[in-house]
């Protein structure tokens, strides 16, 4: 129980989006400027870590949220909205810098996904933002690599096996049944390849 509640905190959903950016200044071939990648580096890590962070523990320390895992419908409503926010806000700069177009695609990916879980909880429908989150960046790299082609298969194998161990983890700890777990990873995948798909048409 202590390993899964570790897992869950470890791997917080709100830890992917800079993980999948650090990823993408690491492998991607070299076109952009080390004080531009810092600069984008600083306002991702602020935007999409610090300040959701911060959120939430004010969201906690005044009780409008038991948990920071967001554990009812009730009480991911209103920071879903957010993280959408967030999202689109930070990829539409990221596609106007105009040097990191496919790193935009992360967070349009990650909106649409936030949207689709804001969606089923109306439908009483909690989908784990865990396995989306890592199945969103699954989705990103796939495409990356392919975008580049580039050789990250080792990357992809880890991250499916973390998948894995996340899910149970959330099993676990009872904080999903199986079917939110598969549909919140399939969520976070399919969405990434949904804004690809849209990219590389209209481009």
């Amino acid at each position: 129980m202590k390993f899964s509640k570790f897992i869950s905190t470890f791997f917080h959903p709100i830890n992917f989006p800079i993980i999948g950016t650090v990823l993408y200044f690491l492998f991607v071939p070299k076109h952009i400027y080390k004080p531009q990648e810092h600069i984008i580096l600083t306002v991702i890590l602020i935007g999409t870590y610090i300040f959701p962070l911060v959120f939430l523990f004010l969201l906690k320390r005044f009780k409008m949220i038991n948990s920071h895992h967001l554990v009812t419908i009730e009480e991911r409503k209103f920071p879903t909205l957010l993280f959408i926010a967030i999202s689109f806000i930070i990829a539409n700069w990221l596609l106007k810098t105009r040097v990191v177009n496919l790193l935009s695609l992360l967070y349009f990916g990650y909106g649409i996904g936030f949207i689709a879980s804001y969606i089923f909880l109306f439908s009483k429908q909690k989908i784990s933002l865990h396995t989306a989150a890592i199945g969103g960046l699954i989705g990103f790299l796939v495409y990356f690599s392919f975008e580049y082609k580039i050789n990250i298969l080792g990357f992809l194998i880890g991250f499916f096996i973390l998948s894995g161990i996340i899910a149970s983890a959330r099993l676990r700890l009872k904080a999903h049944n199986i079917n939110e777990v598969f549909l919140g990873f399939v969520t976070g995948l399919l969405t990434q390849f949904l804004v690809y798909g849209v990219f590389y048409y209209i481009m």
